[in-house]
């Protein structure tokens, strides 16, 4: 079995080559998935699991602390991932499962923004500044080029500030706000990345042609988008089964009543499948629901493995 480091795997992914990936895969049989979850939203154990049969099967084991966040020590989520062969079962490779965390976290979104938003949005706003933000941002920007703006909105001022000069320093030009119902006004994507359990985006900000990639609620509990925004919106998410799981961006408006299941018009499968129409119109809003899952890491693991191709062969 091979070990494969963060570095390792920064060095052979890009995104466009994992976009693509995860689209291909997305035109295959969806994959069998098992999520299982300890502890609680201070200190949890999650093993998240997936079979592609014939071809591998994958685990990513990891944990969530988010008080390392303020400690500055460690981040708050830190996994490991094993790839087997789904032929005879052999051990594949153990990898940095905290890197394929962000590289499958953000292609997931980018593929959902390439497939959804409008085809020259301008203007991204990033809701969030932690450890996924700058992950996310270069997503999107792979697949809209022309999103040439990027605003940040944070809780805490300084991550955000802090993000903009990272960014800066790398060609993006970023800027800060502090009004985030002005911020949604303006942006044409707009991508959240936090764990709140009352809604920041609210659905009366959203203009008509917004593309809107809600990342970070991942319990029945957390969610970033009123039911405003999802009873606007033509409403789809990554995987079906795991968004119905347990994700209060999809559950919430559910159980009030501002949507119902049949207002979830598809996932990843049916739109990179053809069978499911995203964007119907330029005026359509557009709601994705980044919910994860084992099928993800799985096919983000199998594209390191065949990048690195003979040096693990």
């Amino acid at each position: 079995m091979h070990f494969v480091s963060d570095t390792e795997v920064t060095n052979v992914l890009t995104f466009p080559i994992l976009i693509a990936a995860l689209e291909e895969a997305h035109r295959r049989p969806k994959m069998e998935v098992l999520d299982a979850f300890l502890g609680d939203e201070k200190g949890q154990y999650v093993i998240r699991s997936a079979v592609d049969p014939g071809r591998y099967m994958a685990s990513k084991m990891f944990t969530s602390f988010p008080a390392n966040l303020a400690e500055g020590r460690m981040p708050a989520v830190q996994a490991v991932c094993v790839l087997f062969d789904g032929t005879n079962g052999q051990p594949l490779a153990a990898m940095d499962g905290t890197e394929i965390t962000h590289w499958r976290t953000a292609a997931d979104s980018a593929l959902a923004t390439k497939l959804l938003a409008p085809p020259n949005p301008e203007t991204l706003l990033c809701v969030g500044a932690g450890e996924m933000s700058e992950w996310l941002i270069r997503g999107h920007r792979t697949v809209r080029p022309s999103l040439q703006r990027v605003l940040i909105w944070n809780r805490n001022p300084d991550r955000a500030t802090d993000l903009a000069r990272r960014l800066a320093e790398n060609g993006v030009k970023a800027e800060t706000v502090t009004d985030l119902d002005a911020a949604t006004r303006e942006a044409n994507v707009i991508t959240t990345c936090t764990r709140a359990h009352q809604p920041l985006i609210k659905g009366r900000n959203l203009q008509p042609g917004t593309h809107l990639d809600l990342v970070g609620g991942y319990t029945p509990q957390t969610r970033e988008a009123d039911d405003e925004a999802a009873k606007l919106s033509r409403v789809f998410v990554d995987r079906r089964e795991s968004a119905f799981h347990g994700v209060g961006d999809i559950l919430q408006p559910i159980a009030s009543g501002a949507i119902s299941e049949a207002d979830v018009l598809g996932d990843l499968y049916d739109l990179a499948g053809g069978r499911v129409q995203g964007r119907t119109s330029p005026s359509d809003i557009t709601f994705f629901k980044n919910a994860g899952g084992g099928h993800l890491d799985l096919m983000t693991c199998e594209a390191v493995f065949k990048q690195l191709g003979t040096e693990l062969g």
